[in-house]
C-alpha cells in the first residue's frame, strides 16, 4: 500500500512539474495572432459604424489598429458602450479597452491604464434658445451617460441638479430633444462629434465653461506589464513619428472650432510612474 501511495505521489509531482508556466497575456495574443479591442460603435468620432462600409471607424479604432500592427497580430474589434467596457475586459472578452476611457483613481483600482493618448473636459449641451450662463442650469434636470466620469461629477460636484441617466450619448441627446432634460453633460469632443452629424444641430449649443479636465487612456487587465509596455511604447512612437497628430486632425478637423486644436502631447506623466490609483500626483499631460 505504501509503495502504491509513493508511486502515486511521484506521478502527481511529475504531472505538476510538466505543466507549462502560464504565458503572459501578450504571449497569448501573439500565439493567437489576434488582439481583441473593445471600441465604441455609436460615439463618433471615437468609434462608430461607417454607413457606407459598415465597418467600425474612428479615432480610437485607428489607435487600436496601430497597436495591433506594432504587436504583429490581426485586430478584432469588439463593439461596446460606456456601461460594459470594463466588464468586457474583466470577462476576458477583450484584451484592451480602446473606447474613450477616462483615467480615474477609482477605475485604476480594478484595471490598469496606459499613458494618456487624449485629453478633454466636460461641458453642457443645451438648446440654442436657452441661457448661456452655466449657473442657470445648477438646479436643472441634466442628462448623463451611466458609468462615466460625467455621472460621477454630477453626483459629487453638481448635487443640486437632478440627474437622468442613460445608456449612451444618443439616448441622452434624444432626451434633450424631447424636453426630458434641460442639458446634457458630456465631454467637449463627444458633443462636437454628435453635433457635426446631427441634422438638427442648429437647435443646440455648447456652453463655453469646462467643468472638468480629463485624461483618456487605454484599459487593460491588472499586472500585465509586457502588454502595458507594448501599448505605451507604441503610443509614444505614434507621437514621435507624427502619426498621432495626423490621426487627431483626421477625425477632429471637420468638427471645427476648439476641436481642431490639439492641446496635448502623448508623454509619460508622473501618475503613470507612481500608479494611477494612488492619487499622489496632480500633474497633467505636458
Amino acid at each position: 500500500m505504501r509503495r502504491k501511495l509513493c508511486a502515486l505521489m511521484i506521478m502527481v509531482a511529475v504531472l505538476v512539474a510538466a505543466q507549462p508556466i502560464h504565458a503572459s497575456q501578450l504571449d497569448d495574443i501573439r500565439a493567437a495572432r489576434l488582439l481583441r479591442a473593445a471600441v465604441f460603435d455609436s460615439n463618433p468620432p471615437f468609434g462608430a459604424m461607417d454607413p457606407v462600409s459598415h465597418q467600425l471607424v474612428g479615432y480610437d479604432v485607428d489607435f487600436a489598429n496601430a497597436i495591433a500592427r506594432h504587436i504583429g497580430v490581426k485586430l478584432q474589434l469588439v463593439a461596446t458602450n460606456p456601461s460594459n467596457r470594463i466588464p468586457l475586459l474583466q470577462a476576458g472578452k477583450a484584451d484592451l479597452i480602446v473606447a474613450y476611457l477616462t483615467i480615474t483613481h477609482k477605475q485604476a483600482e480594478v484595471i490598469d491604464f496606459s499613458i494618456p493618448y487624449f485629453r478633454t473636459g466636460v461641458q453642457l449641451l443645451v438648446l440654442t434658445g436657452d441661457s448661456n450662463r452655466f449657473e442657470d442650469f445648477v438646479y436643472s434636470r441634466i442628462g448623463v451617460v451611466k458609468n462615466t466620469t460625467q455621472e460621477e461629477y454630477l453626483s459629487h460636484d453638481f448635487r443640486a441638479a437632478q440627474r437622468s441617466v442613460y445608456d449612451d450619448t444618443p439616448q441622452a441627446m434624444q432626451a434633450l430633444r424631447n424636453g426630458s432634460v434641460a442639458a446634457v453633460a458630456q465631454d467637449h469632443h463627444t458633443l462636437a462629434g454628435f453635433l457635426a452629424h446631427a441634422p438638427d444641430r442648429a437647435r443646440f449649443k455648447i456652453l463655453p465653461i469646462f467643468l472638468t479636465e480629463e485624461n483618456v487612456g487605454i484599459g487593460l487587465a491588472k499586472n500585465q506589464k509586457e502588454l502595458l509596455d507594448a501599448v505605451n511604447g507604441e503610443l509614444l512612437e505614434l507621437e514621435q513619428s507624427g502619426e498621432a497628430v495626423r490621426i487627431y486632425h483626421k477625425w477632429f478637423d471637420s468638427l471645427g472650432g476648439a476641436s481642431q486644436e490639439r492641446n496635448f502631447k502623448i508623454a509619460v506623466p508622473c501618475e503613470a510612474l507612481t500608479g494611477w490609483a494612488t492619487g499622489d500626483c496632480d500633474k497633467n499631460l505636458p
